[in-house]
């Protein structure tokens, strides 16, 4: 809306101050936009004061109550998070950090003890400059492309939901 709608529903609901009342009954007598809107608001507001609304049935909104508390019971807050994609991450990384520990027990040397001190075996780390090193990031990059795609897809699914419902 604009103020001139402003002003005159203003006006036209009595809830303007006196001094607004009186500037506002000055222009609808001397400018014709305000005049012409004032009496367009006018025969708006009859129309409307003319139709008999009817209030809906106790039935009609017994069901309609009934309809929105089974949605709210259908989708809880909480149901935004998936059990099963937590599960899902929670198991990917429970594998990778076994399967590091793994590559790196077998990679120790163990002959490599010292002259009567206790030292720790060195732990060598795939160096990606060497073919081993190469494949490995090669499937690091790979295993991190499906998860990426899983997940897209997955998003897009229910994004495609929401659009139905």
């Amino acid at each position: 809306m604009n103020s001139i709608e402003e002003k005159l529903w203003d006006y036209i609901d009595g809830t303007c101050s006196a001094d607004e009342h009186a500037a506002i009954a000055r222009l609808i007598e001397t400018d014709a936009t305000y005049r012409e809107k004032y009496e367009e608001l006018i025969a708006f507001n009859v129309d409307m004061a003319g139709l008999d609304l009817e209030e809906p049935s106790m039935g009609f909104t017994f069901k309609v109550m009934e309809a929105v508390k089974q949605e709210t019971v259908a989708v809880p807050l909480k149901a935004g998070i998936n059990k099963n994609v937590i599960r899902g991450l929670v198991g990917i990384f429970i594998a990778l950090i076994v399967s590091l520990i793994i590559y790196a027990f077998l990679n120790i040397n163990w002959s490599a003890g010292g002259n009567g001190a206790y030292e720790l075996p060195k732990v060598s780390l795939p160096a990606l400059s060497k073919p081993e090193g190469h494949f490995i990031m090669q499937a690091f990059v790979f295993v991190d492309a499906v998860l990426l795609l899983f997940f897209a897809d997955l998003y897009l699914r229910r994004q495609r939901m929401a659009k139905q419902l």
